[in-house]
């Protein structure tokens, strides 16, 4: 079934975003026959990615029940195809513009501005995710899962005794630095500044372990390598020289950024912008919206938390909708 701008249509559970979280609300969704209709966003935008951040993903060796590993994409292909067995509608398509002041909820596909939303969901589960904030440099998507992360929790054991480094300076980098030093022979990490970002604690624990080094005042201008990552061009911020850091992984930690704008005014948010819930539960403050996954998950950030927050959220929605009727 289609969608179309201008000619709302009732639905009784709208999911807006995918990836593990939301296609676990909609696997949920569908089996409490509640039918739930999945924007999941477009392969053109950087900020809604259909399949979340694994899409950008190679081996996934720590989501339960895959002991040989999986490819990222695949692990998504195949969450999309349980949804969609148990009657999920998804469509490739992001949500332009929200209301939830009234019920149902509206929900815009295309133009904002149309006078009549796209859908009218009696509940809503959100899941647009977050994105990993890179550098910018060239060739920075191609060499994602080639010597290139954003996770040490996910991609640490595969750089044993290798040299990485790790590019930032405050509590999530010394955190990353400190835990790949349980597989690396050593770790370079590359801050822009000539002290760190990161908590007393943090710090002290980073400059304690001796398979931690730094390069001060000092950003990455090149990666290095063709199909694989081989070094690092970094250029000193004070001086301009430039010099090249042979390290075969390199950890991108400068922060991540919930998908929240579309949710500006609408729903509550941390100072952080990741949307708040209840605690213990995926309920907003709007009553009937529910969010999952790494857009108010600023903690875990792994696809089987998200997994577990969208069976959350999708339970959470099927008895709201019960209290409802």
């Amino acid at each position: 079934m289609t969608l179309q701008a201008g000619a709302s249509r009732e639905v009784d559970v709208a999911v807006i975003g995918s990836g593990p979280a939301g296609l676990t609300a909609a696997i949920y969704a569908a089996r409490a026959d509640l039918k739930p209709v999945v924007l999941e966003g477009e392969p053109s935008s950087t900020s809604d990615q259909p399949g979340g951040q694994l899409m950008l993903t190679t081996d996934v060796e720590n989501f339960p029940g895959f002991p040989e590993g999986v490819m990222g994409p695949e692990l998504m292909r195949r969450f999309r195809d349980q949804a969609v067995r148990f009657g999920a509608e998804i469509h490739t398509l992001k949500a332009s513009r929200v209301d939830f002041s009234t019920r149902p909820h509206s929900i815009w596909v295309g133009d904002p501005a149309a006078a009549a939303p796209t859908l009218r969901a009696a509940a809503v589960i959100v899941s647009t995710g977050a994105q990993s904030i890179m550098l910018g440099l060239d060739r920075e998507v191609d060499l994602i899962g080639h010597g290139l992360s954003t996770c040490a929790t996910c991609d640490g054991f595969f750089f044993r005794d290798q040299h990485i480094a790790v590019v930032g300076g405050g509590d999530s980098a010394m955190e990353e630095a400190t835990f790949l030093t349980r597989f690396a022979s050593k770790v370079t990490v590359i801050h822009r500044r000539d002290s760190l970002r990161a908590s007393k604690i943090m710090q002290q624990r980073a400059f304690r372990n001796e398979r931690i080094d730094f390069m001060w005042n000092s950003v990455v201008e090149q990666y290095l390598g063709d199909s694989a990552l081989a070094g690092l061009r970094v250029r000193n911020v004070e001086t301009g020289a430039t010099s090249v850091l042979g390290v075969t992984g390199c950890f991108i930690a400068i922060g991540h950024r919930p998908n929240t704008d579309l949710f500006d005014g609408q729903l509550p948010m941390k100072e952080n912008g990741y949307l708040l819930t209840e605690p213990n539960s995926a309920a907003t403050a709007a009553e009937g919206v529910f969010a999952c996954g790494d857009v108010q998950d600023d903690f875990y950030r792994q696809a089987i938390t998200a997994a577990g927050t969208g069976c959350m959220a999708a339970i959470e929605a099927e008895r709201y909708l019960e209290r409802l009727h």
